[in-house]
């Protein structure tokens, strides 16, 4: 633990916060014991982060109109940035995962890596507060919240969203609608509605990525 709290920048005083963040339930579930797993973490750490990187690029960015704010803060907090300082972290290497899971190599994949670093986030905020979370997220993604542009992120349900806004009376809303899989294996599927209408619908191994291919399917179906 002491190694990793390094690699965060980060000492917790409560140790067993780190702990939840780093559990998978895959392993809360095998294990007959009051076991949490990082899931509610996820949620807060999720929009934290959204708040945190909103707020820096509002404030580092006063040229920017909020196409591209959005944009920027899209490829900031994308499935694929997100696992890659997962990875830089080496929260990769300390996530605890059940049997399945571990043989399935869940500790190298994306969504996991994406909702662990949200979640250790998360813990950050709860044991120190909201300036502990900024300097965390300063010190991971300083390079990348410095840029004078969004790194190369094809973020579909932005552009749907650019499309769908010339039009004032047009609301587009993305609706879960089946969750299905193993732990180790979820497949998820979304449906993107304009004024209530179905108009696409889509998959992926997270929420986030159903969301995207929603878009896209969309986006195509447009002619876009």
């Amino acid at each position: 633990m002491q190694e990793l709290e390094q690699m965060l920048g980060y000492s917790f005083t409560n140790k067993s916060l780190l702990k939840e963040a780093l559990t998978h339930s895959s392993y809360a579930n095998e294990v007959h014991k009051k076991e949490k797993s990082y899931e509610r973490l996820e949620f807060l750490g999720d929009s934290i982060l959204g708040f945190i990187i909103a707020e820096h690029l509002f404030k580092h960015n006063k040229g920017m109109e909020e196409g591209e704010l959005t944009k920027f803060r899209s490829s900031l907090v994308c499935e694929k940035s997100l696992s890659a300082y997962a990875r830089k972290l080496k929260l990769n290497e300390n996530v605890v995962l059940g049997k399945g899971e571990h043989q399935l190599k869940g500790y190298d994949r994306p969504s996991i890596l994406c909702d662990v670093f949200e979640a250790v986030l998360a813990a950050i905020y709860i044991d120190g507060g909201m300036e502990q979370a900024k300097d965390f997220i300063k010190r991971v993604m300083g390079e990348d919240l410095a840029a004078k542009k969004p790194k190369a992120f094809k973020d579909y349900k932005t552009i749907l969203q650019e499309v769908v806004q010339r039009n004032p009376e047009e609301k587009i809303e993305y609706i879960l609608i089946s969750e299905s899989g193993p732990d180790h294996n979820k497949h998820f599927v979304s449906e993107v509605h304009l004024n209530s209408n179905v108009i696409s619908r889509g998959g992926g191994g997270s929420k986030k990525e159903a969301e995207q291919q929603a878009a896209r399917k969309a986006l195509e179906l447009m002619g876009l």
